[in-house]
């Protein structure tokens, strides 16, 4: 019985072998080649397959997803001779999996050698500021380079970055030196252009404000003028509607005469032609009210019993004396009134010299003893 059950036993370890051999289960997203003595016979999709025992064995074990591969970085020269060094990053995915175990040996490192190879290239015809400028153009000329010698791999290259570009240090101090340079114009051009801008609506304002605020001034000269207008107008519609006499008016002339001085602005006065018409116009009038004022001459009677031959003479006798006097008061007080007159216009004359300069007083002295 030992025997029986000896081989019993063997022949089921074999069988169990067998089984396991020829049962293979593939993950998703991944692809098994399966060569038969040595020789490429299929690929093994996801799920349950069944191989050959002893015959069938898994050569390569490859992953269909996109794979990311980071290059270590690589120094490339540029066409003005400077030494960068360029990393990179691949997005591939294989898309044939018999090609990629079979038409390469290694794909990674031949990617990773056509791409220095390629950057080599494409960098060496650019100088150092395009380099760093047109990485966009760098990635699209890496990407159809490395599609195409990668499409008979069995691998498709779906992106192509630049990682980073490292210039040489002292290109790293010279460029931050015309970073530096470049800022401080610009600031500067900023500021000037700053003040050039305050400046101009600083002058803008200026004249807004010279504009409007002699507008206003003419605004109220008008009305001021309107105003004194609609004054006389009134006075003279007041004069004219209540009759006022030529004697009112004469002495409302020579009171109002002494004003004209009041000014700051007055240099010289001119005085009007009229002011000896309104002298006698105020002579007269004090001289009718002097006569008017006194009693009636009584006439002796000597002159009432003369002839009437004799009576006109003898009669206007008295009353040219009583002219005569009354003339003279009127004269008196017209020279007062004209001298008082003369008198106002002449310190108010001296109060404005005196203010505008202090030579003045002296003119008005010279004159005034003239």
């Amino acid at each position: 019985m030992e025997p029986v059950v000896v081989l019993a036993l063997v022949a089921a370890i074999v069988v169990v072998f067998l089984v396991a051999s020829s049962v293979r289960i593939v993950p998703q997203a991944r692809r098994y080649n399966v060569e038969r003595f040595g020789r490429y016979r299929r690929t093994l999709q996801p799920g349950l397959n069944l191989l050959l025992p002893v015959a069938d064995r898994i050569n390569t074990k490859l992953d269909v997803r996109e794979q990311v591969y980071s290059s270590d970085p690589r120094p490339v020269i540029t066409e003005d001779n400077l030494v960068v060094n360029i990393d990179t990053v691949l997005y591939y995915q294989i898309t044939d999996p018999r090609a990629a175990a079979y038409e390469v040996a290694d794909y990674l490192q031949a990617i990773d050698q056509l791409t220095v190879t390629t950057l080599r290239n494409v960098i060496g015809s650019m100088d150092l500021e395009e380099t760093l400028t047109s990485r966009e153009e760098i990635n699209s000329r890496l990407r159809a380079v490395l599609d195409d010698a990668t499409g008979k791999w069995g691998i498709r290259v779906n992106r192509v970055e630049i990682k980073a570009i490292d210039p040489p240090h002292t290109i790293k101090e010279a460029m931050e030196k015309q970073m530096r340079a470049e800022r401080d114009k610009r600031a500067a051009i900023l500021h000037a252009e700053g003040e050039r801008q305050a400046k101009i609506l600083t002058a803008e304002g200026t004249k807004q404000k010279d504009i409007l605020e002699a507008q206003g001034t003419q605004q109220a000269m008008i009305l001021r003028a309107d105003g004194e207008a609609k004054a006389v107008e009134l006075v003279f519609q007041a004069v004219h509607r209540n009759n006022a006499d030529a004697k009112i008016l004469a002495y409302k002339y020579l009171e109002t005469l002494p004003h004209l001085a009041n000014s700051d602005n007055n240099t010289f006065w001119v005085i009007p032609g009229e002011l000896t018409e309104a002298i006698r116009t105020v002579t007269t009038a004090f001289g009718d009210q002097s006569t008017a004022g006194r009693p009636p001459a009584v006439q002796p009677e000597e002159a009432s019993t003369d002839g009437p031959g004799d009576t006109s003479y003898e009669s206007r006798a008295p009353e040219l004396g009583a002219g005569s006097t009354a003339s003279l008061d009127a004269a008196a007080a017209a020279d007062e009134a004209g001298r008082q007159a003369a008198a106002a216009v002449s310190d108010a004359k001296a109060e404005a010299e005196a203010a505008k300069s202090p030579q003045a007083p002296r003119r008005g002295q010279a004159s005034g003893g003239s």
